[in-house]
């Protein structure tokens, strides 16, 4: 007698009630039902009475906002798991402190540390290499600029990774360019378990703050094609513990031809959605690797770094159009942008302009793009993906973009620009660049220090969840958003109180009027940020801080 199949479990059934649920389905509902991992209903409180039975379990949302998961459209997973674990520099204001901060830590091995900006210091200078040998003890030190463009090294680390000779290596400690490329990559040779530990404590941050996806930005200069697999290895559900964000991944190499293309897609061992995210085409501005047009206005005779040629990235966006697959790169700098938007013209002359729209590619940060250059972008539907708490920590009068740029500083960041003529946008913290905090990420761009380029509260907290599934092209259309049907991926928030905001100084930006018929957002001018209280992907729970009960 042969055993019966097993009976499959039951889907599991759950009513969200008496809360305020963000919904284009009805901007006055309070309750949602969720069978299994998709959206079954939204409505109001009265109907959810009646449809309520014993078979559900049912959450009582206390008031609490549910709304769509963020996306976090630009990450590096193990970057961030060793800057939550390492010598924390963000809060340093001197050589001295940072000195201190390295001969405090308890690290056997490698001291690694992240976040110093020394434009905040009252004295600029950074440590010497004996300065920060002694400080260390003779140990090996890697410890990265807020914007991972540049670090400072010890000068054992610098003589075990072979940095001399190299490109970016300076008589003092600090190390741009090849030179950082190679300090890196050495300080991250690390066993398995470690750089899955490390994956595994971002992913964990970003749950516990209301991300249910995150676009991995991996590339050969920042980690191996291990740590990559081992990032999309979480979407696979078979590792201890709770459930994670969905990992959306991306791989940063260039390729030659549609065949070169190819055979790096084969070679990684795991899919990716394209060949796009950290490739650079230049640095960034706090470390002057930016490529400008002009000097730099607090250095005269810099103008940045090209990493790639106009014909090596033309080339690179061909071979990605034909094949049908993302393309993309990193890129700041006004003449950055120039180098990859005569790439696309390159590109669409090549394999036709209809195959390069088709492609959906990407760019990252775009950070001086003047209206010319936001033109040619929404010609060929390139898809901007762009970092608000940048301009929150480095926008507006004497901040660090107008040390660099002087008056260019106006022009960055175009958030409202780019809207306007149509480009797709999308908005990530590059963490560990800035944290993983979305509520401030969408205040960033409601405050923007250009008020020409602030943007309304709903249309930037849309480029945090839809516009990241759209972004990365994602298999279900209806992701991003809780009406009947879609994927049961959303975040529950205690909030002071919901609002209706514009940005348009003109009126009153902050409304409770019903009549707007807009689904309700946390008021975000209240000194305060919004608690995450639950977190579900696919009906999963990925964190709940305990408070909601059934």
């Amino acid at each position: 007698m042969t055993d019966s199949p097993a009976t499959p479990a039951p889907r599991k059934v759950t009513m969200y009630r008496n809360g305020s649920v963000y919904t284009a389905a009805d901007p006055f509902a309070t309750a949602m039902l969720v069978d299994g991992d998709t959206v079954a209903w939204v409505g109001s409180e009265q109907a959810a009475t009646s449809i309520a039975d014993s078979s559900m379990d049912v959450v009582d949302l206390r008031g609490a906002l549910l709304a769509p998961g963020f996306v976090d459209s630009h990450v590096h997973l193990t970057e961030t798991g060793i800057a939550l674990d390492s010598v924390q520099l963000g809060g340093v204001s001197s050589a001295r402190e940072l000195l201190d901060a390295v001969a405090g830590s308890d690290a056997e091995g490698t001291v690694l540390g992240h976040g110093w900006d020394e434009t905040l210091w009252a004295d600029p200078t950074l440590p010497s290499l004996s300065e920060l040998e002694r400080a260390a003890g003779g140990r090996k030190v890697y410890l990265s600029r807020v914007d991972v463009h540049s670090a400072l090294v010890s000068p054992a680390l610098a003589a075990s990774a072979g940095l001399a000779g190299l490109d970016g290596l300076s008589a003092g400690s600090q190390v741009k360019r090849a030179a950082h490329t190679a300090a890196r990559l050495a300080t991250r040779q690390m066993p398995a378990a470690a750089l899955r530990g490390y994956q595994q404590k971002a992913l964990t941050e970003a749950a516990a703050n209301g991300y249910v996806a995150l676009a991995e930005m991996a590339a050969p200069h920042i980690g191996s094609v291990e740590d990559l697999q081992f990032a999309v290895a979480w979407n696979d559900g078979t590792h201890d513990g709770p459930a994670v964000p969905e990992v959306l991944p991306y791989w940063g190499q260039l390729a030659r031809s549609a065949e070169h293309a190819q055979s790096i897609l084969d070679g990684l061992g795991v899919s990716v959605l394209g060949l796009a995210g950290d490739l650079n085409i230049d640095g960034s501005i706090g470390s002057r690797t930016a490529a400008l047009r002009s000097d730099y206005g607090d250095a005269a005779g810099e103008r940045g770094s090209l990493y790639l040629s106009v014909e090596e990235a033309a080339a690179h966006l061909a071979a990605c159009s034909l094949l049908g697959i993302q393309a993309g790169f990193h890129v700041i700098g006004d003449a950055g942008l120039d180098a990859a938007l005569n790439a696309l013209d390159a590109a669409a002359a090549e394999v036709g302009e209809q195959k390069v729209r088709a492609a959906g590619h990407r760019f990252e940060h775009v950070e001086l793009a003047d209206a010319d250059a936001i033109g040619r972008l929404a010609k060929y539907s390139v898809t901007v993906s762009a970092q608000p708490v940048f301009d929150a920590l480095w926008g507006g009068a004497g901040k660090l973009y107008e040390q660099r740029l002087g008056s260019r500083h106006v022009g960055m960041n175009p958030f409202a620009s780019l809207y306007a003529a149509g480009v797709p946008i999308c908005f990530g913290s590059d963490s560990p660049v800035t944290p993983l905090r979305p509520w401030s990420s969408v205040r960033a761009c409601l405050e923007h220090s250009n008020p020409a380029e602030q943007i309304s509260a709903r249309a930037a907290f849309l480029g945090h969840t839809r516009a990241g599934w759209r972004a990365a092209r994602y298999r279900n259309p209806m992701a991003g958003q809780l009406v009947p049907g879609a994927p049961a991926s959303f975040a529950v928030w205690e909030i002071e109180e919901l609002m209706v905001q514009v940005a348009d100084g003109r009126v009153q930006s902050w409304s409770t009027d019903p009549r707007a018929r807009t689904p309700l957002l946390p008021a975000l001018d209240t000194g305060s940020e919004p608690d995450c209280l639950l977190t579900v992907r696919d009906g999963r729970e990925l964190f709940s801080n305990g408070t909601l009960g059934g």
